[in-house]
């Protein structure tokens, strides 16, 4: 779960980080009262919009004032304008909320990250002198500027390998106390909150050698949210697509994609294999769900209305391998929600496993335009066709 920038520094503070002060405000009539806080702490004022995507400076979305006449100016030009970010795509996202931050006097910025590297099983401390940027262009112009530190799980990070990467980072004597003291605490939020990712970028020194964290991302891990009740209410669900967020009511797993198929299968690798013989079928396809090895009528059903809420949806593949699920009950499902949806776009199903030959028997004696298809590849070469 993604939380707003503010919340990240919420969270930061709540283990003792660095954090510069700031108050967050998402009317116009709040800001005398969030500038005179804030300007107390410094007489420059960041005004920052709060969207669930980076690159906001570059869209307009971060503006450094001198004077309350320039906070007050850039917090109505921001508060409300749709944002158009590099990881917002050209449709933008409404700024509802912004942050007014005390400003700082910078001297250096880098960047720091923690998360889990799969491929190692461990977490891992991710740094670099280059803040500010995008970490993917830093990776893919200057890779040799990426430092990785690995954390032992058994005894989580040592105060010696953080003072090997302040030292590795040329940060300066005077400030390294404070780098430690920043990443230390940064690594207790990042495990006693179950976190999936935490980033600081920039991750500021300032004039007077302090390190405090510029800006921060936070993405929660849901599995764990049950030991965390209260950061439920961190929750923005104006962030969230409107198809992603009525599939989560659903307990559904679906992500909206660009194309044109919308695709229905039980189990995430069968799912991801859907996808790319879709697209090696000459379409694209729509989304990914997983209904599960649960699925009956209500579960189908849903998923077709979900389906269908896209309107680039021109057709719908249903790949259903029958292990715990027994076909012929999501045969049943298919056509009860067919109907209950009142379904207009080509529909092509394959059925393979548990009761396959009763299921494809249903759905020929339901009436009902559905092409059954039994080879996967087959499969999306006709629903790739029945499209064009």
């Amino acid at each position: 779960m993604k939380v707003h920038e503010y919340q990240a520094k919420e969270i930061l503070k709540r283990h003792k980080a660095n954090v510069p002060f700031g108050v967050v405000i998402d009317k116009k009539e709040d800001f005398e009262k969030a500038y005179s806080e804030v300007s107390q702490k410094s007489p420059v004022v960041v005004v920052k919009a709060q969207i669930h995507a980076g690159g906001r400076g570059k869209g307009g979305g971060v503006k450094v004032a001198k004077t309350k006449d320039d906070a007050k100016a850039a917090a109505e030009k921001i508060l409300g304008m749709q944002l158009i970010t590099p990881q917002t795509g050209a449709e933008g996202k409404k700024v509802l909320k912004i942050y007014l931050e005390q400003g700082l006097e910078i001297a250096k910025e880098y960047y720091i990250s923690i998360l889990l590297d799969r491929s190692l099983r461990k977490t891992i401390i991710m740094a670099s002198t280059e803040g500010g940027m995008e970490i993917e262009e830093v990776a893919e112009h200057t890779p040799e500027k990426i430092l990785k530190v690995v954390v032992d799980p058994g005894i989580g990070v040592q105060p010696n390998q953080v003072r090997k990467l302040a030292f590795d980072l040329n940060i300066p004597a005077e400030a390294q106390k404070s780098f430690m003291d920043l990443v230390l605490k940064a690594y207790t939020a990042y495990i006693a909150e179950d976190l999936a990712l935490l980033e600081v970028n920039p991750l500021i020194l300032t004039k007077q050698n302090e390190i405090i964290a510029g800006d921060c991302k936070m993405d929660l891990d849901e599995n764990a949210m049950y030991r965390h009740p209260d950061n439920i209410n961190y929750r923005d669900k104006s962030e969230e697509d409107p198809l992603e967020l009525q599939a989560s009511e659903f307990n559904l797993n679906y992500v909206k994609l660009d194309g044109n198929i919308g695709c229905m299968v039980n189990g995430a690798g069968l799912a991801m294999a859907t996808m790319d013989i879709v697209k090696l079928a000459g379409a694209e396809p729509a989304n990914f769900l997983d209904v599960g090895g649960g699925a009956n009528v209500t579960t189908v059903t849903n998923g077709f209305k979900i389906i269908l809420g896209d309107p680039n949806v021109k057709g719908i593949f249903v790949n259903i391998f029958g292990g715990i699920v027994r076909c012929n009950m999501v045969a049943e499902g298919i056509i009860e929600a067919a109907k209950a949806v009142d379904l207009s776009v080509p529909l092509v199903v394959r059925l393979q496993g548990t009761n396959a030959e009763l299921g494809r028997e249903i759905l020929n004696k339901s009436g009902l335009k559905i092409t059954g298809v039994d080879d996967l590849r087959e499969a999306a070469q006709t629903i790739a066709k029945m499209i064009k």
